[in-house]
């Protein structure tokens, strides 16, 4: 019997391990082939992609980046996943991401109470998510890290019940 489970994808941690890989094009990335082979064969209930959101502040810089957001969130409704915007503070000349680790928290603890699935897979490196995670293994959510093969996180392999680390290889075939 095939499991049910809800893909979580951190986006900002996902752009920044492409971009390692030079493979930063996400606006050319196939996010419904990719969901479909990570879920393998297990039916995917929800697949969410968190990101900050880009507040415009006329500059010719944040108008860049807040028209590519628009095309990514464009490209993701039409790959059938959901998104979930945090924020992003700018201190010192740069942008951090803020809330995206809560509400993936929340959303794999919602679905660890609620047991809509029986399994999480989290495309994150974030090891914040740790709390959580335990948590929902508390519940018997089933939790699967998925990684990078180049920059794994030893933290999240020993949080979670399974771990896939993704090659270059893997990556470049979900590319246009």
């Amino acid at each position: 019997m095939k499991s049910k489970v809800t893909i979580l994808i951190d986006g900002s941690n996902f752009y920044f391990k492409l971009k390692d890989l030079k493979l930063n094009h996400l606006l050319g990335f196939n996010f419904g082939t990719f969901v479909e082979f990570l879920a393998n064969e297990d039916k995917v209930i929800d697949a969410c992609y968190y990101v900050g959101r880009i507040r415009q502040d006329g500059t010719e810089k944040t108008e860049k980046l807040f028209a590519n957001q628009q095309k990514l969130i464009a490209l993701l409704k039409k790959s059938g996943l959901r998104y979930s915007f945090g924020y992003l503070m700018k201190s010192d000349g740069k942008y951090h991401e803020k809330g995206v680790d809560v509400q993936m928290a929340t959303d794999l603890l919602a679905s660890a109470y609620e047991k809509s699935c029986d399994k999480a897979i989290l495309v994150s490196s974030d090891t914040d998510l740790s709390p959580a995670i335990k948590k929902a293994r508390q519940k018997k959510l089933k939790v699967e890290y998925i990684g990078f093969a180049h920059q794994p996180s030893n933290g999240m392999i020993s949080f979670c019940n399974f771990n896939r680390l993704l090659t270059k290889q893997e990556i470049s075939r979900f590319l246009k």
